[in-house]
């Protein structure tokens, strides 16, 4: 590491209070080095080493050195996208300003979809304009009183759309992050997605685009910040979403699969179809607008008719309905085209255009992406259509092109990072273990790791629990006897529990069952209340629990005494008829793998490390984590998913668990007291 990315780190950790830590310092020395020679970079840095501060100070560092470069930096969420860009970069541009004399300046680059689009507010295309009602205060008092879900949803509208003319006057961006509080619902009437927009050049407001201006900042700024969903669409789609760059930094990458295939994904409905046939209405003869309405009971009448599973088939029931589908929207996208002067009717035609091409790659079958019928309870059924494996898209559309650095808190599964690196792209056979790497030793997928341990002792700080002696989960939902075990841990911890539950029916079991038998304990549940105010009274209120499903095996963060222990009540292994990772394990073993290990167990591994990684926040927590599976220690990949969890000292012994519980509640009750 350079002495002048050491410079910056420093200046930065000093700039926000904090202090040094070797493996912020071993990070970052590694990422310069991957920075400079072109290779490809996997660290693994546990919770509370400062990664954000150990990657950004060799990438401004780099940039720095070299003004024509650009670097992305791509998160999971949204919410540390924001972090990043309104606190930590700003923070570490200015610690390495002070270092080099050089400002770098700094983007944020999101989806079309999270800008408000000014010819649909302005214009009214795709509107409904019979809920517009009334503007922000409107808003807030229907939010508050008993008016009606399309009431509230106009006058959030409505609002929104004063809000964006006040973004348009100031040059600002109209980001869905800072606008006022709305829904979904709201957010979809003054929105477009990326296949209806027209283009600026066809756009009556394509000089005040908020979108347009967002990524004339980004070519304007050599550090921009995304997420992974952008970057797998910009990959999708010829780099067309963000602006060249010669490095690239994934934050959170344990995320990466799972948000890379969510974005090349596509589901077709009835619903849908019927949506889109309205919006061509004005434009289709009677007998064609029938025949476009008719496909969506023709769907609907065919996914009725097949199995919740995957479809392979071309000449079933729904394989043919398919064609008609596509052979009917076909029809329509020729008659709806062709209105360039006519904003509302392209993007019709653009919509009827995105069902042609979701059916026919559904129809088409291809072994490469996985179609299956998929139902939930208040919409019915749809189609789903997924890539069968994206680390041939990772390898070829962006590790291929772009030196990238991958880093989580969870990049080893079962004690090593060909697991992980192998999803995204990375051959075994490519890893440069020992010698040291050179520019000129380095191909377009030359791969190095390091793991650069955490600042917390897991050891001494927190207790493995496995609870052997409890009959293994059944399909049945939690048994009688592992809710005795939930009782009995939460009453020793005194509260402060975070049980993280294999579905909601065992959280609603496990809170009901502790609000009878600890009737002095407050037990919250996922489903209570909204997400952010269960969590928030979590936090707030140290001796209340909180029970929920797999948003909170990542979503929460509660440093302290509010959480001392945290409940896994099953290993997470995905549910064995999920058609995707069916299609998974089953593309692994005929490739000679072991299916089960390489994806069932690789994903339960991951949930363990990040669920159990709940407990421990600070270097001053302590804790119980609770198996409720006696698998993890009885079964033969039991080993491996233990050696993807935080190194606590680990017990079968249930008193021993008891007795460290009611130490710490004890100790935190007496400080709260004094």
């Amino acid at each position: 590491m350079t002495s002048r990315t050491t410079d910056i780190l420093d200046a930065a950790v000093d700039a926000i209070g904090g202090s040094t830590r070797q493996g912020q310092r071993a990070m970052a020395e590694a990422i310069a080095n991957a920075c400079e020679t072109g290779h490809h970079l996997l660290v693994q840095a546990g919770t509370g080493t400062g990664k954000s501060l150990g990657y950004l100070a060799p990438v401004l560092d780099h940039l720095s050195e070299n003004p024509r470069s650009r670097v992305v930096i791509a998160t999971a969420t949204l919410a540390l996208q924001a972090q990043l860009a309104n606190a930590d970069i700003p923070a570490a541009t200015k610690a390495a300003a002070s270092v080099t004399g050089r400002q770098v300046r700094h983007a944020v680059i999101k989806g079309r979809s999270n800008y408000i689009c000014l010819l649909k507010t302005r214009e009214g295309t795709g509107l409904d304009q019979g809920s517009l009602l009334g503007g922000d205060e409107v808003a807030a008092q229907l939010r508050g009183g008993t008016a009606d879900a399309a009431s509230v949803v106009g006058a959030e509208v409505v609002a929104l759309r004063e809000w964006g003319e006040e973004q348009a006057a100031s040059e600002g961006l109209a980001d869905r992050d800072d606008a006022p509080t709305h829904t979904p619902a709201a957010w979809a009437q003054v929105s477009v997605p990326v296949r209806e927009c027209v283009g600026a050049s066809n756009c009556p407001f394509g000089s005040e685009c908020f979108v347009e201006r967002s990524r004339e900042r980004g070519r304007d700024a050599q550090l921009i910040v995304t997420n992974h969903a952008l970057l797998a669409i910009d990959a999708l789609h010829g780099h067309t979403a963000l602006p060249e760059h010669d490095r690239l930094v994934i934050d959170e990458a344990h995320e990466l699969v799972n948000r890379v295939t969510g974005a090349a994904s596509h589901e077709l409905s009835p619903q849908q179809i019927e949506r889109v046939a309205r919006r061509c209405l004005p434009w289709l003869d009677d007998d064609l607008g029938m025949e476009f309405l008719d496909c969506a009971d023709t769907l609907r009448t065919a996914l009725a008719g097949a199995p919740l599973d995957r479809l392979e088939d071309p000449d079933s029931e729904l394989g043919v309905a398919l064609g008609v589908v596509r052979s009917v929207g076909r029809r329509v996208v020729s008659a709806v085209g062709g209105g360039e002067d006519d904003p509302e009717r392209k993007q019709a035609a653009a919509a009827a255009q995105e069902i042609v091409d979701v059916s026919e790659q559904m129809a088409a079958l291809d072994p490469t992406d996985v179609v299956w019928v998929s139902e939930r309870e208040r919409f019915g059924r749809w189609l789903v259509a997924a890539p069968l494996d994206v680390a041939l898209l990772m390898r070829d559309k962006v590790l291929a092109e772009t030196p990238t650095v991958l880093t989580s808190a969870t990049l080893k599964l079962g004690g090593e990072f060909e697991s992980v690196a192998r999803t995204v792209g990375l051959w075994p056979g490519e890893r440069v273990l020992d010698a040291p790497v050179t520019a000129d030793d380095v191909d377009p997928h030359t791969w190095r790791a390091l793991d650069v341990g955490s600042p917390f002792h897991y050891d001494r700080q927190g207790i493995l629990y496995i609870a052997d002696r409890l009959s293994p989960p059944g399909r049945d939902g939690i048994g009688p006897d592992a809710l005795s075990e939930v009782a009995e841990l939460v009453w020793a911890a005194g509260g402060r529990t975070l049980g993280l539950f294999a579905s909601h029916r065992n959280a609603e079991a496990a809170a009901r069952h502790c609000r009878e038998e600890l009737p002095d304990r407050t037990i919250l549940c996922q489903g209570d209340a909204q997400l952010s105010e269960l969590t928030r009274r979590f936090i707030e209120e140290p001796e209340t629990s909180l029970f929920g499903t797999l948003s909170l095996w990542q979503g929460v963060d509660v440093p302290g005494d509010t959480c001392q222990l945290v409940i896994i009540d099953k290993i997470p292994f995905p549910r064995p008829d999920e058609p995707l990772l069916q299609a998974r394990q089953r593309a692994v073993a005929e490739r000679g793998g072991n299916g089960f290990m390489q994806v069932a167990a690789a994903h339960a591994a991951l949930l363990l490390a990040q669920g159990s990684g709940r407990l421990i926040r600070r270097v001053s927590d302590r804790g119980v984590v609770a198996v409720l599976d006696p698998r993890l220690r009885t079964a033969r990949y039991g080993g491996y998913l233990r050696s993807s969890m935080p190194g606590f000292w680990t017990t079968t012994d249930r008193e021993v668990a008891v007795m460290a519980l009611r130490r710490l509640a004890d100790a935190a009750g007496a400080a709260e007291a004094s």
